[in-house]
């Protein structure tokens, strides 16, 4: 199936409005969904650079605070 939008011709709230009718549906079919293979590489890599000790993490508070920080 191909849905053609008039892209051009929307403006950004009637796209977002589309982005957030398209999110609620998927929202409503969550057990459908499947993760891409790339997300599990992804994650078995980030687990052995935590097992490595090359990763770190932060408080939620402070990792809040510093993107806060980031974007004044």
């Amino acid at each position: 199936m191909s849905i053609s939008l008039p892209l051009q011709a929307m403006s950004v709230e009637e796209k977002l409005q589309v982005m957030e009718a398209i999110w609620d549906d998927l929202s409503r079919h969550v057990d459908e969904l499947q993760p891409p293979l790339w997300h599990g590489k992804v994650l078995d890599a980030l687990e052995v650079a935590i097992e490595r000790g090359e990763e770190t993490f932060d408080e939620w508070e402070a990792a809040k605070q510093r993107t806060r920080d980031s974007l004044v």
